[in-house]
């Protein structure tokens, strides 16, 4: 009997340490930024990225009530991001979530930098990117603060960025990373003042990270850079390698051009003004900025 108590016991033992955690806060996950946290790819068109394999494996733990990333769009600056969480249309949201992740500053910066893919070469004005930075290192300081006000609930993660170039010459890349790295040391800067958590994505692709960046005309990365991305997140909100998402959970590819989301995009809205309101966002994914991710959704319930 004294045997069989302790085999019990370690049974128990064993089932408490992998059975997910039924206490775990079940996250209300709002997905803000640029293209990066809307997931487009690396021939211009959306699908799964790095917040929708966060939602992913955070779904798959049973650590998640709800998830939108209705407050992302390709080409936002920090202007544009800041100016989104301002809306009155976006409040109800913010103050219902518990996770935030937000991607801003590349495009202030990237958008100075002329490549010629070709030619693997890259220029920039150091005049304008130093002013590009002080105001995305404005704009970040700003967005922390209204997200302090307009989502108490929410613990926010600010995602770093990654060298965007891998395919130009070995000797363009200096200048271009330096810029780079100051604009993350911004992002870092600013969440830690915050009391937000900075992301670091930059190790994981470093400077020739051409199986994550297939196009050498696009910035954008294929899923298995949007996993790195996710990972690294995932690592950060766990405090180890409990979440890992491994390459066989990556799911199957499901891109739309932006032509295809805004004519779905128009058909959801038609639907949603005849349909009754819908429950609440706390039991159901919000995807209303991308319905075309209807079937991936779909997927990880």
């Amino acid at each position: 009997m004294k045997r069989l108590g302790s085999l019990i016991g370690i049974m128990l033992l064993f089932i408490m340490y992998w059975a997910p955690s039924v206490s775990a806060q079940a996250e209300s996950y709002v997905a803000l930024g640029d293209s990066l946290a809307a997931g487009q790819t690396p021939y211009q068109q959306i699908d799964a990225g790095y917040s929708d394999l966060i939602a992913m494996k955070l779904k798959q733990s049973g650590q998640l009530a709800a998830y939108t990333k209705e407050l992302a769009f390709p080409g936002f600056t920090t202007a544009d991001v800041l100016e989104r969480i301002q809306s009155a249309g976006v409040q109800e949201l913010l103050a219902e979530a518990t996770l935030i992740t937000v991607s801003a500053g590349a495009n202030d910066l990237l958008r100075l930098v002329q490549v010629n893919p070709n030619a693997g070469t890259l220029a920039y004005s150091q005049l304008q990117t130093d002013y590009a930075l002080n105001i995305a290192r404005k704009n970040w300081m700003a967005i922390l603060e209204e997200l302090a006000v307009r989502a108490p609930q929410a613990q926010v993660y600010v995602m770093g960025y990654y060298f965007a170039y891998p395919a130009v010459h070995a000797t363009q890349k200096e200048g271009t990373n330096a810029q780079l790295v100051k604009l993350n040391a911004i992002l870092q800067q600013q969440a830690e003042h915050a009391g937000a958590v900075y992301v670091d994505v930059y190790d994981a692709f470093g400077l020739n990270a051409i199986n994550y960046l297939p196009n050498h005309t696009d910035v954008h990365p294929n899923i298995e850079g949007y996993r790195q991305m996710a990972n690294a997140f995932l690592q950060a909100y766990s405090g180890g390698h409990a979440l890992t998402i491994a390459p066989a959970e990556l799911p199957e590819p499901n891109p739309l051009s932006f032509e295809e989301i805004l004519r779905q995009q128009a058909s959801v809205e038609a639907e949603e003004q005849q349909a009754s309101p819908p429950q609440s966002s706390r039991t159901t994914y919000r995807i209303q900025g991308f319905p075309g991710y209807t079937a991936f959704m779909e997927k990880i319930k």
